[in-house]
């Protein structure tokens, strides 16, 4: 083994390298620092990602030969944040070398307006890989969860032969098994009202507030939204906010598009984005609406209360999520938070692997709230 400095091998000693190119620079956002620090007054050496893309390229490339994924993506959303490379994602050939992951997008649908054109398709395939992934992850557990939920919340005991759940039936009439005869007689059925095809048999609005801090939780969601839009027993909306509300229902046909209809930062009026929520409630008992945020709210907080207690005394399901991440709970409006779950609108931060079985449990209209905390979800 070829033996380095301080006796390190080759191989570490490149990984010092690419680790200190990173973390003993000078914050300085411009990555040409060389900082100093760790045992004493330790030798300052030649680190830093400079100015230029190419040397920001190779460290890419060296961090994904040197480190499993989880940690390749710690180590972009540092550089970013340290050394002020963002405007470097907009060179192709960084985005096609940086491994892609949940905060690279939302990095990305923040420079979206900033795209040059030359970079926009690296950037939507960048978009969709981890769109793909996410799917993958979550697509047939939603499926489930909202088909199995519909599929009890419909049961009747009065069902068309076609539609008997037999399976059901059998373990409802076992009291009447007789052995003589090895067989059960079943004195009621159990089965499913069939659906007319014409009309959803659910409602779920998902809200989601685009300022800067929620990027995580607008990828999942609008994901997760146009998932759930392929399901024709529920019917979708899906609308994000700042300070404007923009309906992106029409597009749900390709998360993608969804993504990058998306503008994150700015402010926040929920109040305004609850308003435009209610006016697409048609059937409130049959309604689920999510608010996606952390509840900074910029508008009228009256106001707001106000239509959050108006949509769940008219029988809507509301839900507020303070986070749909894996990143755990962010700042919040403790107090709104609380208020929400006054009103019977529960609120607490969730999982995306969580979502599915949150959705599931709302339409049936059991109680989220309880739901939560048998999870040990974040709550208020």
């Amino acid at each position: 083994m070829v033996q380095g400095a301080h006796g390190l091998s080759k191989r570490d000693v490149e990984i010092d390298t690419a680790l200190a190119a990173l973390y003993d620079t000078d914050q300085d956002g411009d990555g040409s620092g060389t900082g100093s620090g760790g045992r004493g007054a330790r030798q300052r050496r030649s680190a830093g990602l400079g100015g230029s893309a190419p040397a920001v390229a190779r460290w890419l490339g060296d961090i994904r030969d040197y480190f499993p994924s989880s940690v390749v993506q710690v180590l972009q959303r540092d550089a970013v944040t340290r050394l002020g490379i963002t405007r470097m994602l907009l060179e192709p050939e960084l985005l096609a070398a940086a491994e892609p992951d949940v905060h690279l997008v939302g990095t990305l649908l923040s420079l979206r307006s900033a795209l040059p054109e030359r970079t926009r398709q690296t950037a939507r395939e960048v978009v969709r890989k981890v769109v793909e992934e996410i799917e993958r992850r979550l697509e047939h557990s939603l499926r489930s969860a909202v088909l199995g939920a519909l599929d009890r919340a419909q049961r009747t005991r009065t069902p068309r032969l076609a539609d008997v759940d037999w399976n059901a039936t059998i373990l409802a009439n076992l009291r009447n098994y007789q052995p003589d005869q090895r067989t059960v007689i079943v004195d009621r059925l159990i089965g499913h009202q069939r659906a007319r095809r014409s009309a959803a048999l659910r409602d779920v609005i998902l809200l989601i507030d685009q300022s800067g801090s929620m990027a995580s939780s607008v990828v999942h969601a609008g994901v997760l939204g146009a998932s759930l839009a392929s399901l024709r027993a529920v019917n979708t909306s899906l609308v994000v906010f700042d300070t404007s509300v923009v309906d992106l229902t029409d597009q749900l046909d390709d998360p993608v598009d969804v993504l990058f209809g998306v503008q994150l930062g700015g402010g926040t009026d929920i109040d305004r984005a609850v308003g435009y929520g209610a006016s697409l409630v048609r059937r409130p008992s049959d309604t689920v609406l999510f608010l996606i945020s952390d509840l900074i709210e910029g508008g009228d907080q009256s106001s707001l209360i106000a239509r959050l207690r108006g949509l769940v005394d008219s029988g809507v399901t509301v839900i507020v999520l303070l986070a749909l991440c894996d990143d755990g709970t962010p700042a919040y409006s403790h107090t709104l938070a609380a208020t929400c779950a006054e009103l019977g609108a529960p609120a607490f931060a969730c999982t995306p692997d969580r979502f599915p079985e949150l959705l599931a449990t709302a339409l049936r209209r059991e109680d989220v709230g309880r739901w939560a905390a048998l999870h040990g979800l974040t709550r208020v």
